[in-house]
């Protein structure tokens, strides 16, 4: 067990050693062990964690700030609204005055080409851990939370467990690659085939993948890609209907200097594939016993129907839900 994190910044979980986050999730599991129990888990009492919003969030926003209560300390909910980040303050001078007033600084950047490096600059002058709750690139939180409910269903040593993530037709907005980003990065450190099913248009970014293949290699699990959802569903343990923007096909520049262009032609090519859709029939393309999981909020009837999200038999979203609460308190606990 590694146990020196204290200070340790938490942007991605490919920063952290497979030791490390073996120690993360046996914090997790005994913290979520004690919430049953109802035990004090007074860890982090009289600290204060500043946490920095610059978009919406429910299991996020409230398994931080819980956790932190939980823990004994206070978290500040800040949006940029509420600071002087709307009248230009650096990600730099935000971070060496709230790190000189608090012990963590935990923020939501998600805008394309600019959320993981404002959370790096952050965390290059910030004196005290710096946690990512989601960038345009990465989002560290849920993957824990994924992987704890997957080491809860199939074991701790999931090697050969078959998971597909598969993109999905959803129409409320262009949303970031940092999920399934995650989870291809992630899953495959600990044994796990993945198969990743996404209409070539809407492909994850090629450096992603290329470090993700490498630590497939190195965990003894696999990554897989198909253009066809019924193919990668096929036989699957586990299966996450997750929409995501076709972001990986541009360059960030590029699409910084072509932003409305490039919207237009996700948009449209988004229309295409309605039929993009975990379903009864889909569902049954996978293993018998298979389990349907999802970060949330589910696009309903979009994403995946009503019948198998709410299938008590398949879907364990709600304790993947839960799970964020006890890896977040983790983190803190470990990291402050």
């Amino acid at each position: 067990m590694v146990t020196q994190l204290k200070g340790k910044h938490f942007l991605t979980t490919d920063d952290w050693t497979k030791q490390e986050l073996d120690t993360v999730f046996e914090t997790a599991f005994d913290l979520k062990r004690k919430f049953a129990l109802g035990e004090s888990t007074r860890y982090l009492q009289d600290k204060t964690l500043f946490m920095m919003f610059f978009e919406q969030s429910t299991r996020t926003r409230n398994s931080m700030e819980a956790g932190m209560t939980q823990l004994g300390g206070h978290a500040h909910d800040l949006t940029p609204d509420k600071m002087q980040l709307s009248h230009g303050e650096s990600a730099k001078d935000t971070a060496i005055i709230l790190s000189r007033m608090g012990h963590g600084i935990a923020s939501r950047n998600c805008f394309y080409g600019i959320g993981k490096d404002y959370l790096a600059e952050m965390a290059k002058y910030s004196t005290r851990p710096v946690m990512s709750l989601q960038d345009d690139v990465y989002h560290p939180f849920q993957g824990l939370a994924d992987l704890m409910t997957i080491f809860e269903y199939f074991g701790r040593t999931p090697k050969g467990l078959k998971v597909t993530v598969s993109w999905a037709y959803a129409d409320t907005h262009a949303k970031p690659l940092s999920v399934p980003q995650t989870q291809a990065l992630l899953f495959p450190r600990y044994g796990i085939d993945l198969t990743i099913a996404h209409p070539k248009e809407f492909p994850l970014s090629d450096y992603i993948v290329e470090k993700a293949k490498k630590n497939a290699e190195l965990g003894g699990g696999s990554l897989n890609f198909t253009n066809d959802m019924d193919e990668g569903i096929e036989g699957a343990h586990i299966v996450i209907p997750k929409n995501w923007g076709g972001f990986g096909n541009y360059g960030i520049q590029e699409y910084l200097d072509n932003e409305e262009e490039i919207s237009m032609q996700m948009r449209t090519d988004l229309e295409k594939y309605h039929d993009w859709i975990c379903d009864e029939r889909r569902i049954k393309l996978a293993d018998k016993n298979v389990k349907l999981m999802h970060a949330l909020p589910a696009d309903r009837n979009h994403e995946v129907t009503d019948a198998v999200i709410d299938n008590p038999d398949i879907s364990i979203v709600y304790d993947e839900a839960e799970n964020r609460l006890h890896t977040a308190k983790a983190i803190m606990a470990l990291t402050m």
